[in-house]
């Protein structure tokens, strides 16, 4: 084995990753980022605090004893609701992931209980099933306290359980709510690196200087690249929709407002890599430009778990990143179908991309500096 070459090819690759700033500062960059991103993520994990919303349709001295059991559980926040109240439409008004309630005859029950070891009453466990995090949370914690109580005042028999209900009215999985995450995600990373490499490479490869020889105009250059990238953003669409559909049975809808995002969401990822692609003089780092702007929106956007596991500066961080948007659009036209915010979302999608896409023309040039 040659030792000599090893050590002088290894010299060489140090030294020229050297010369190189831009390499230098993203790959110290990037890991920098992650760390940053996902200390800020789950350093604080042991100390959030989670919304237990209660509404006691019996009101009586059983159930206020388990709605105390409840409060003396420091992770929750516990708030009762009045008992005239509508669950589903209390939790889409609140934003809330989870709602319990406590049945009339809950304490009637348990005193049956006693003498007819046949009885039995059920609490209902109202859920968002988009937010798993927060909802096995939170299942688990009340399923806790249900088996204390069982053990209190029944001795052990299981007499008093939880029943399940999706506030949805539909039989979705997570994998529904993951869909249209997946889709803004896969858009943002086909349409930012396309276009930080094409723009990167063209530079490098000196095509750029030459399109200043052909009849077109940069705007017509610029526009059939985008529509080249929003070709590829469909055909990444349905093929995620299409392996979901026939693998995993995903049930979502398709309207007008999901093609609007998906066009909207093409143009302004394209724009953002644009943007970078100006900037960014070397095809080397061009790829970790390309992460360092992706990788946080990604896990900071929403669309791999719940906002509501970060702590508040980080959702506030989440909600002026681009993706964020796109994804609460596709879920609410796709899954909800709640058309308010779907038009207030797609609303914000549109704004971003006339404003990244705008400063993207303007910038992208096919003269050298």
């Amino acid at each position: 084995m040659n030792f000599r070459f090893i050590t002088h090819d290894l010299i060489m690759g140090i030294k020229t990753w050297m010369r190189s700033p831009g390499t230098v500062f993203w790959t110290i960059l990037f890991p920098v980022l992650l760390i940053l991103i996902f200390g800020a993520i789950f350093s604080g994990a042991d100390e959030v605090e989670y919304d237990l919303h209660v509404q006691d349709l019996d009101d009586s001295f059983s159930s206020k004893m388990f709605i105390d059991v409840l409060h003396n559980i420091s992770a929750l926040n516990v708030e009762t609701i009045s008992n005239d109240t509508d669950i589903s439409e209390y939790m889409h008004d609140e934003d809330l992931s989870v709602v319990l309630q406590i049945p009339e005859g809950f304490e009637k029950t348990i005193h049956q209980s006693i003498s007819d070891d046949n009885v039995t009453v059920n609490v209902s466990f109202y859920f968002d099933p988009s937010d798993q995090t927060t909802t096995s949370v939170l299942r688990s914690i009340v399923a806790g306290v249900l088996n204390e109580f069982n053990m209190d005042a029944t001795g052990g028999r299981h007499v008093i359980g939880m029943n399940d209900v999706s506030t949805l009215g539909e039989d979705f999985d997570f994998i529904d709510f993951f869909i249209p995450g997946m889709i803004g995600f896969t858009i943002m990373t086909s349409c930012i690196y396309g276009s930080i490499e094409r723009n990167t490479k063209y530079r490098k490869d000196g095509i750029l200087r030459k399109l200043l020889t052909m009849p077109i105009t940069r705007a017509e250059w610029i526009l059939s690249k985008m529509l080249f990238m929003l070709f590829l953003s469909f055909v990444s669409t349905a093929v995620i929709l299409i392996v979901g559909t026939l693998i995993w049975g995903v049930s979502v809808k398709i309207n007008i407002f999901f093609f609007i995002l998906i066009i909207a969401t093409s143009f302004l990822f394209s724009g953002i890599g644009m943007i970078i692609g100006r900037f960014v003089k070397e095809q080397e780092t061009a790829d970790m430009a390309g992460g360092a702007v992706t990788f946080p929106m990604m896990f900071l956007a929403g669309t791999f778990f719940s906002l509501d596991m970060m702590p508040e500066f980080m959702q506030l961080i989440a909600q002026v990143l681009p993706l964020y948007y796109v994804n609460e659009g596709l879920r609410n036209a796709m899954i909800y179908s709640d058309m308010d915010k779907t038009v207030y979302f797609t609303a914000f999608v549109l704004v971003f991309a006339a404003v990244f896409f705008i400063i993207g023309i303007i910038l992208t040039k096919w003269k050298e500096d």
